[in-house]
C-alpha cells in the first residue's frame, strides 16, 4: 500500500459525496447500492484477502471504485464487473490512476467464467474474490462463483451480517440451513469481522459481515453430480418443521415409502430426524443411498 490511509481516498464521506454530487447519483434499493466511506475497513478488507501483486482479484458492483481503489493499490490484475452504466461511465474517470484495473459492464450472473475470454483466470497462480456484496443477491452470486469452477484460493465477500451467520452456522442452530451445507461441501467458512451500518452512504438497516470462503484443498467429497446433492438437501429443508421422512417423501414421489425407510435403515438414521440435526456426512451418506440405489 502506497497511500496513507489520511489521504483523500474514495472511501471518504467527502470524496464519495463529490462524488454522488457531481455525477447527480441516485442511489437504486432494487440494486442494493451503498457506499462504504471508511478506509480502515477497505484496508482491513485487502488484509484479510491476503491481497499481492501476484493475486488477481475479481470484484463485484465496484459502485464508484471505493473498493477498487484498495484492490488497484495491492493486487496484480483486478477484473470488477459492474452492471450499472452510470457506474461504468464514472469508474473511467475515478480508476483512470490505475492501470491494473479492467472494469466490465456485465451482471455477474451471466458470466460465463469458461468463455476463452477468461481462460487466464484458470491459470492464475492466485485468485481471489474481493466484493461488497448487494444484499439481495448474495446467494446467487456465490453459488454461481463456486458453480463456475474456477480456482479461487478464496472468498472475501462483505455482506448482510444475516447471511453471514448462515453461511457459518453450527448445526442445530435456526441459522443452519441448505445454504451452510452447499458451502461446506466445498469451503471452509469464517465470518472474519462485522461492519457496522454507520460507516455507509446511504445507511443500510442493516449491520454487515466480512465473510471469508477458503477452498478446500483436498475435497473428501467426490460427487458425481454436486447440483442434484444441492437439490436434495433443499428438498430436505423443504419444509423445517416437517421430518426428513416427510420431505423427501415429496420430493421422491416415485420411490415407494417402504423402500424410502428402507435407505435410513441402511445409514442407520431416524426417518423422524429433521433437516437441521445433520451434518455434511450424514446428508452425503443419505443422498448416495438414495440415489445408487432408486
Amino acid at each position: 500500500m502506497t497511500k496513507n490511509l489520511n489521504e483523500k481516498f474514495i472511501a471518504t464521506p467527502s470524496r464519495t459525496s463529490a462524488i454522488m454530487k457531481r455525477y447527480n447519483i441516485k442511489m437504486k434499493k432494487s440494486l442494493g447500492q451503498n457506499f462504504l466511506v471508511e478506509p480502515q475497513i477497505l484496508q482491513k478488507l485487502i488484509e484479510v484477502a491476503e491481497v499481492d501483486d501476484e493475486t488477481i482479484v475479481i470484484e463485484i458492483g465496484p459502485g464508484i471504485g471505493a473498493l477498487t481503489e484498495f484492490l488497484a493499490l495491492s493486487a496484480k490484475r483486478v477484473l470488477a464487473f459492474e452492471i450499472d452504466q452510470r457506474f461504468v461511465n464514472i469508474l473511467q474517470e475515478t480508476l483512470s490512476p490505475y492501470k491494473n484495473v479492467e472494469v466490465i459492464h456485465q451482471d455477474i450472473l451471466k458470466v460465463d467464467f469458461n468463455h476463452q475470454d477468461y481462460h487466464f483466470l484458470h491459470e492464475a497462480k492466485r485468485l481471489v474474490v474481493v466484493a461488497n456484496l448487494p444484499y439481495y443477491i448474495t446467494t446467487p452470486i456465490i453459488m454461481h462463483l463456486l458453480a463456475s469452477q474456477l480456482p479461487f484460493h478464496s472468498l472475501v465477500m462483505m455482506m448482510q451480517k444475516e447471511v453471514a451467520e448462515r453461511m457459518t452456522a453450527q448445526v442445530g442452530t435456526k441459522a443452519y440451513n441448505s445454504l451452510t451445507v452447499a458451502i461446506q461441501l466445498q469451503m471452509k467458512s469464517e465470518l472474519a469481522f462485522i461492519v457496522p451500518r454507520t460507516v455507509f452512504i446511504p445507511k443500510p438497516n442493516v449491520d454487515s459481515a466480512v465473510l471469508k470462503l477458503t477452498k478446500l484443498e483436498k475435497n473428501p467429497y467426490e460427487l458425481d453430480d454436486s447440483e442434484a446433492f444441492q437439490k436434495f438437501v433443499q428438498a430436505c429443508f423443504k419444509q423445517r418443521r416437517k421430518t426428513l421422512w416427510n420431505n423427501l417423501k415429496a420430493y421422491y414421489q416415485e420411490i415407494d415409502p417402504g423402500q424410502l425407510e428402507d435407505y435410513f435403515a441402511k445409514v442407520n438414521m431416524e426417518p423422524s430426524r429433521r433437516a437441521e440435526t445433520l451434518n455434511l456426512d450424514e446428508f452425503i451418506k443419505l443422498y448416495l443411498v438414495i440415489n445408487e440405489k432408486k
